[in-house]
């Protein structure tokens, strides 16, 4: 089974995130912020990442670039899911080492598609 770390301060964006990716199969594991996220990827990395950028602590994209430098950090793919829609945000995401970025609010299909277009589907 294929694991996702979803990283959202929100409670409630990480539950659902946590439906829909349950559904398809994945087994999840939560961090509230990019520090928390990052302990979790030293503890053990996840096949996947959905990200979100505005976080306290640490952010979607100071977590990415982290997470990037570790031993291995290469390997999760990860998708930002974030309300940051405009192109320079995207555009940073991409080179810091984003795999796809969603806009919220998403729904089932939206993340099924993402997941599927990066090949963890």
């Amino acid at each position: 089974m294929k694991s996702c770390l979803i990283v959202d301060d929100s409670k409630v964006i990480r539950m659902v995130a946590r439906k829909i990716l349950e559904e398809l199969s994945f087994e999840t594991i939560e961090a509230a912020d990019g520090q928390e996220a990052l302990d979790a990827c030293k503890q053990k990395l996840p096949d996947a990442v959905l990200l979100d950028w505005n976080m306290p602590v640490m952010s979607g994209i100071e977590f990415l670039r982290e997470l990037r430098a570790l031993p291995g950090g290469g390997g999760p793919i990860v998708v930002f899911c974030t309300t940051e829609n405009d192109i320079q945000h995207i555009q940073e995401a991409i080179e810091a080492g984003a795999n796809e970025y969603i806009m919220k609010p998403f729904d089932s299909e939206i993340i099924q598609a993402k997941f599927s277009q990066v090949g963890l589907l």
